[in-house]
């Protein structure tokens, strides 16, 4: 009789999760014990980079990982990362130890009381087994759970049930598959199709979940089929189209009325794989001009129902996509040449303006390269110089918590090690995430991260303004040389000084993770 740890060993392999990416304590140990020869095992040295490196692997892969936390203690350290994995939906599966059944109850030290409850509301599903002939069953639930509602699950398992036997039925998990086909029927794809077609000016808004998706040539096409303008969706995590497309619109601003004021003009908007929006700064107006229509096409039947306007369809948009592309007829013009990047801005004094670093990335880069971003102030400089057309060439916090952008990108560049990749960090974001350096270290990760430093948060300095509060405190972080920090993590890094300098150290293309820091002029986000 095979034990519980063999059975759930077997049955990651056999599901492929074999790179487990965590920060053990104790209660972690015995499920680690034997691990098989073709696990890899991925530690980080806080448990926000750990999740935030799984999420970047995750994404880049589009596979679920398994995370390996501690109980309580590492779980809770884990939640603030666990917020972007959550709206990127991102499927992680974590696994926490747990004390040993009968230590549970007296509430022994490294005891998780109500373990499940600890990680609710953020994941989509979250158990203790019963007993330990149901953890195999368990686990896979939590894989199962996580590939079909596209969000972190939660397994807490007590540390005694490794070594117990698993059980006659257990085995029955390791054949186990689950699928999901998500397909308009033939009334709903047909009203869908009238709709579109009947349209007179349609717009388009793109989600994250179609670069996630691998839609991104497919959105092209249906845009180019459409002919008309296209937007990517509020609060962006993965770019959805090509940013110097010209009928691409941008990024819409995270706000009611500005969104609105956007779709002016449009007797139609078809939102496909994107919440219908996840606003975010406070700017009250109309959801929709007078004679818009909104349609919303996105799997995820929870933003489908939380949408404040609009008619929704849960359904496979790649599905939605192949069937429009299959019916309507093309419109107008040809889509016309891609739009070249304006000359960067240049700033006054030493520091180079964001504008500039960005068009030496552009300029000496592959064209591949995948950025994971996690520069807040540099927003509008970064979309007016980069030329990005490739899908996953963006990856971006999903719900806004720091510290994703340096784990992720080490994640992305550990699932994808034929691509280029680059962290663009912002100097007060690093800081949350800063313990991944480390790891891309012990794993000789080929990654660049280009770290700016302005020496201050500056979204919030722009939010200061926006808010009224222009004295807040606490917003300078001055006196931070992140080159010795990244040495000390066994990192080689560069401090840059001049444009053609950083050019230089671009063009470059070394094997192993490096660090360039590029002092920069403050900017706001738009």
């Amino acid at each position: 009789m095979p034990t519980v740890r063999r059975l759930c060993h077997d049955f990651l392999d056999r599901q492929g999760l074999t790179t487990v990416f965590g920060n053990p304590g104790s209660n972690e140990l015995p499920f680690l014990a034997d691990l098989p020869d073709g696990f890899r095992y991925v530690l980080g040295l806080h448990e926000g980079a750990v999740v935030g490196m799984a999420d970047g692997y995750a994404q880049a892969s589009g596979r679920p990982v398994l995370v390996n936390l501690h109980a309580a203690s590492g779980s809770g350290n884990a939640m603030g990362a666990l917020t972007n994995a959550v709206a990127s939906r991102t499927p992680l599966v974590v696994l926490a130890g747990q004390q040993v059944r009968p230590a549970i109850g007296p509430e022994a030290n490294l005891a998780s009381v109500d373990a499940q409850t600890l990680m609710k509301p953020l994941v989509g599903w979250a158990a203790e087994p019963a007993c330990a002939e149901d953890v195999p069953r368990a686990l896979a639930q939590a894989v199962f759970e996580a590939r079909l509602q596209q969000r972190p699950t939660y397994l807490s398992v007590p540390y005694d049930d490794w070594s117990a036997e698993a059980g006659d039925n257990a085995p029955a998990v390791l054949d186990r598959r689950v699928e999901r086909a998500s397909v308009p029927g033939g009334e709903q794809a047909r009203a869908l199709v009238e709709r579109v077609a009947a349209a007179r000016r349609p717009a388009l808004v793109l989600g994250g979940d179609i670069d996630s998706a691998g839609l991104f040539d497919d959105a092209v096409r249906l845009a180019e089929r459409l002919g008309g303008p296209v937007w990517a969706a509020p609060s962006l995590f993965r770019l959805p189209f090509p940013n110097r497309h010209p009928q691409f619109r941008g990024v819409l601003p995270a706000g009611i009325a500005p969104v609105s004021e956007a779709f002016e003009g449009h007797d139609l908007v078809l939102v496909l794989g994107a919440p219908v929006f996840r606003y975010h700064e406070y700017l009250p107006g109309r959801y929709l001009p007078e004679g818009t229509r909104l349609v919303q096409v996105t799997e995820d039947a929870s933003a489908a129902a939380r949408a404040p306007m609009g008619e929704a369809l849960v359904a496979d948009p790649g599905a939605v996509i192949d069937l429009l592309l299959k019916s309507l007829d093309a419109r107008g013009e040809p889509a016309g040449p891609y739009r070249p990047a304006p000359e960067p801005l240049t700033a006054d004094g030493p520091s180079l303006h964001p504008e500039q670093v960005f068009a030496a990335l552009r300029d000496e880069l592959p064209e591949e390269t995948a950025y994971v971003v996690e520069s807040t102030s540099t927003n509008s400089a970064w979309w007016r110089q980069m030329d990005l057309r490739r899908q996953g060439s963006y990856y971006f916090p999903a719900a806004g918590g720091l510290g994703f952008g340096l784990p992720g990108a080490v994640g992305v560049a550990m699932a994808q090690p034929g691509r280029p990749v680059v962290g663009v960090i912002g100097d007060g974001s690093a800081n949350y995430g800063i313990t991944a350096l480390w790891t891309a270290a012990q794993h000789r990760v080929p990654l660049t991260i280009v770290l700016l430093r302005n020496g201050t948060y500056g979204a919030l300095r722009w939010f200061g303004g926006l808010l009224g509060v222009p004295d807040a405190p606490g917003l300078d972080i001055p006196g931070l040389d992140f080159t010795r920090v990244a040495e000390g993590y066994g990192v080689r890094a560069q401090h840059v000084g001049g444009v053609e300098e950083l050019r230089a150290v671009l063009a470059e293309r070394p094997d192993h993770p490096r660090l360039i820091q590029v002092d920069t002029a403050l900017t706001t986000p738009s």
